[in-house]
């Protein structure tokens, strides 16, 4: 990749970012992954208008700026895991919030950005005094960078949906680690994701609540307990 030449002279569009991304957030950010989807998410939704201002996961993976900001030499991972396991790392750090909502047979993540605001549309949302549909009008044009325009069918404004219904966010296993354990490093990231994938979330949850109980707060504890179901049966 050729060296940045520099910036354009003259006036330069700019994003702003809150002072408590520096002094507070920034310092806990410990994966490059999740530090290039937090930015991208602080660019694209400045750009978007009205409220709530969130972005979905498929917006965010048709992308094709991110998703060459998300490539990595020598990393053979495709980028749908690496944004995948960037936004669970942003969720865990609290960072992000997400909704999930079933959109005909597909479930779509959208992600906002934990403030007072935000906190205050999902929970509307949650209790139902705000239509899941509000988010498919904050979606961009899937595919397309942020204020090209068109309309692929998916978004408001032109699509059809069939079937719509807000799914219960259940804690993910990072959330359940930070909550229960600690602080997240990357080395148990990557363990705990390849757990997440291995085990039922219902094995998962009840392992940190069992670790809890036994007062014995650590992941290796909880990993026995899952590895021990998994070969002698949970019932055992």
């Amino acid at each position: 990749m050729p060296a940045f030449t520099g910036f354009p002279s003259g006036k330069n569009p700019f994003v702003p970012l809150p002072e408590t991304f520096f002094s507070v957030v920034l310092p806990q950010i410990e994966n490059l992954g999740e530090l290039k989807v937090v930015l991208h998410l602080f660019w694209r939704l400045y750009q978007k208008e009205g409220t709530p201002r969130c972005a979905s996961d498929r917006e965010l993976l048709a992308d094709p700026l991110l998703r060459r900001t998300l490539k990595r030499q020598g990393d053979p991972r495709p980028v749908e895991e690496r944004l995948r396991a960037a936004l669970e790392q942003a969720q865990a750090n609290g960072i992000l919030l997400r909704v999930r909502v079933r959109v005909d047979d597909e479930i779509v993540s959208w992600y906002f950005f934990n403030t007072d605001r935000s906190r205050r549309a999902v929970k509307r949302l949650q209790q139902g005094e705000l239509s899941p549909e509000v988010l498919l009008d904050t979606e961009g044009p899937v595919g397309q960078s942020p204020g090209s325009g068109g309309d692929d069918g998916l978004s408001g404004g032109g699509g059809t949906i069939h079937a719509l219904a807000l799914e219960v966010d259940r804690p993910n296993i990072f959330a359940l680690y930070e909550q229960n354990v600690g602080l997240l490093l990357p080395l148990v990231a990557e363990e705990l994701r390849e757990a997440g994938e291995r085990y039922p979330q219902e094995w998962i949850e009840e392992a940190f609540r069992l670790a809890a109980q036994q007062n014995k707060r650590k992941w290796s504890y909880i990993r026995a307990i899952l590895h021990r179901w998994e070969t002698d049966g949970k019932g055992a």
